[in-house]
């Protein structure tokens, strides 16, 4: 990954990207990319991807800012995985806002210095005001001489993949038909930061899980496998307010309670897999029911993993 093209070696060479903020790196975006790594194969250049470290409207639109399928960490190594030499990664604010779409594409013409191709999705938007488009893309294509490729949707079960319609099936719990719509298994990920400890004075530690920002599967009891530092561990997953915990703060948790395993997590980031809805979300009479329940969701876990 670089930040500037100035950080690209060896040197001047012949450049095509891919350009897009690719939450969730789905089937369409993977589609772009492909395309990218193809022009760059035929023209002996460089593919790479440019995307921005916060999603636009966090800037110009911070009331309109969607739940994002990815952690940026997340989708950096979504866009790693698909074949691309290096990755830009801008950072978007206030005065890169206020470019307009062809000032942006003059910055890129100058820093990469030969620009072959540029990919986008057919309906990619940019700049101040959404000023750039891809009928203005291929006005400087043909003036400066790079090809642009404006790719349509990719549709699965006749249906258009979107990021809005992969993070809609989240929030609803099919999490199937984002899988498919991602190209790869729905994960959530995340740092660990520091909770109350409740769980540890229950007997069962957990991991809290950061997800600001991010779109959840409904509040409830999950099955998974927690990835970290290249180990899989099996995990059950609570997502909700825990509403049997007296004077519980009334925003949405996530913690991980990984089977097996005893360690320090804090400052790590773990990504969870999800393998099987358990149970809703549900408030009990006391905490000792709380710890009964808990003791059978893992043994119900357990044997999904034995199981699978």
């Amino acid at each position: 990954m670089i930040h500037s093209p100035a950080e690209l070696k060896p040197g001047p060479k012949k450049v095509c990207l891919a350009i897009g903020f690719f939450d969730g790196v789905h089937l369409g975006h993977q589609q772009i990319i492909r395309q990218t790594v193809a022009d760059a194969e035929l023209h002996e250049a460089l593919a790479v991807v440019v995307t921005f470290d916060r999603h636009p409207n966090a800037v110009v639109a911070p009331e309109r800012v969607p739940a994002l399928i990815y952690s940026l960490p997340q989708k950096l190594r979504g866009i790693a995985s698909t074949g691309a030499d290096t990755t830009l990664l801008l950072h978007f604010d206030e005065p890169f806002s206020r470019q307009t779409g062809e000032e942006f594409v003059h910055r890129l013409m100058r820093e990469f210095g030969h620009l072959t191709s540029i990919c986008v999705g057919s309906e990619f938007t940019f700049g101040y005001r959404r000023s750039g488009n891809v009928a203005l893309l291929k006005r400087l294509g043909a003036e400066f001489k790079f090809t642009v490729h404006g790719l349509a949707a990719v549709s699965l079960d006749e249906q258009v993949v979107s990021s809005t319609r992969i993070r809609e099936m989240i929030r609803l719990g099919q999490l199937d038909p984002a899988s498919q719509m991602l190209g790869r298994p729905y994960a959530l990920c995340g740092a660990v930061i520091e909770g109350d400890g409740l769980g540890r004075k229950l007997g069962f530690p957990t991991a809290n899980i950061d997800v600001k920002g991010l779109i959840l599967p409904p509040n409830g009891v999950y099955a998974v496998h927690a990835h970290e530092g290249g180990k899989t561990r099996r995990a059950v997953l609570n997502i909700g307010v825990r509403p049997t915990i007296e004077g519980a703060a009334p925003e949405v948790r996530v913690e991980a309670h990984l089977l097996d395993f005893k360690g320090d997590l804090y400052g790590k980031e773990l990504e969870l897999t999800f393998v099987e809805n358990l149970r809703e979300e549900q408030k009990f009479p006391s905490l000792d029911a709380l710890k009964a329940q808990i003791t059978s969701d893992i043994g119900h876990a357990t044997r999904l993993f034995d199981e699978a």
